[in-house]
């Protein structure tokens, strides 16, 4: 197993002088060198320096630098900041990177190696981001199935089966190895099992496109947390795909989406400085959403110590007093964020 150091602090991100595939994934070589690196949320100011020694293969050798006569304080230091990594491997769609913290294990993919999943350890189980706000949904949609697409290691999953354990979810994931990984290393498998109220997650290995997903009898809520290279799926930019995708849903369902950060394709190379109440506008996702569905699209931005994702929900605005006080109460502030997209024209 191969320990290194690791800075959990906020830090600016640099773009890094090498590409980062050949750090995580270099060619076979004797003598593997080590490199600096960075990782962070989708679309987020937060990441982790770190240096890390991986090959294309599943293998993470011992650490050829033990440390001796540690004093317990410095082991102690050691133990907050040092990581494992757990297995790399390239696949027809990503590159996957799993490893350990003490605090938690975490999923990194694409040559962008942001974080798509987080199993916290411990008593702790919210993450601190944008996956504790898909909890929120099901209070504010029709009894019935909700499908979570880009199902990655299983956050979303895993926090809204803890929360609502008789939850029916349907989770799409276009990488079956990403699924094999999330079964080993983040518990995927548990959530498949039938729990004892009845809940549990259906995994499909497929295209969160394709028309063949349609459920005849529709979805009660949809949640769309869709990337890769370390941005929103284009095809999220299209009204019409926004259109098929609500087709999707039984009557009074939503969808509920994780669209990314400021798109720099929004701003035309201009500065813009919207009000407050329209910096959603600087997003094309929500922008996308708002034109396939005016006048029923609200929006929030995460703050800044957890990413400043934009999140997007289709639908009328839900009354925030209501909605607060039927989820968790880490939540019931968080839920009275959401705005209503003003109309464009």
């Amino acid at each position: 197993m191969f320990w290194s150091s690791i800075s959990l602090s906020p830090t600016a991100i640099a773009s890094p002088s090498f590409p980062l595939t050949e750090l995580f994934f270099p060619p076979l070589s004797p003598t593997p060198t080590l490199t600096p690196a960075t990782f962070k949320l989708r679309s987020s100011s937060t990441c982790c320096t770190k240096t890390d020694l991986t090959s294309q293969h599943e293998e993470t050798p011992p650490n050829p630098y033990p440390k001796q006569d540690e004093t317990p304080q410095a082991a102690a230091a050691a133990e907050e900041e040092t990581f494992q990594v757990l297995t790399a491997i390239h696949t027809q769609y990503n590159d996957i990177l799993i490893f350990d913290t003490p605090q938690s294990r975490m999923l990194l993919l694409d040559s962008t190696h942001n974080v798509h999943s987080v199993l916290q350890k411990g008593d702790e189980k919210w993450t601190g981001s944008y996956w504790d706000e898909f909890v929120s949904l099901p209070p504010i949609v029709p009894e019935g199935p909700i499908a979570i697409y880009g199902l990655g290691g299983g956050t979303a999953a895993h926090l809204m089966l803890d929360v609502w354990p008789s939850l029916q979810l349907e989770g799409w994931e276009i990488d079956e190895i990403l699924i094999d990984k999330a079964r080993e290393y983040f518990g995927l498998s548990n959530l498949e099992k039938c729990n004892d109220v009845g809940g549990q997650l259906q995994v499909h290995i497929d295209d969160a496109f394709s028309h063949e997903q349609h459920r005849p009898s529709g979805y009660a809520g949809i949640i769309i947390d869709l990337f890769s290279d370390g941005k929103v799926l284009s095809q999220l930019q299209e009204v019409e795909i926004w259109l098929e995708l609500s087709d999707r849903l039984m009557p009074g369902g939503r969808l509920m989406v994780n669209c990314g950060g400021v798109s720099e394709s929004s701003l035309d190379g201009k500065v813009q400085h919207p009000s407050i109440d329209d910096i959603w506008m600087q997003n094309t996702t929500i922008k996308a959403l708002a034109e396939a569905f005016p006048g029923q699209v609200n929006w929030k931005r995460m703050p800044e110590s957890q990413g400043q994702n934009y999140l997007a929900l289709t639908g009328p605005l839900p009354d925030l007093t209501s909605w607060s006080a039927m989820v968790p109460s880490c939540l019931s502030e968080a839920v009275k964020q959401w705005k209503h997209c003003r109309p464009l024209h």
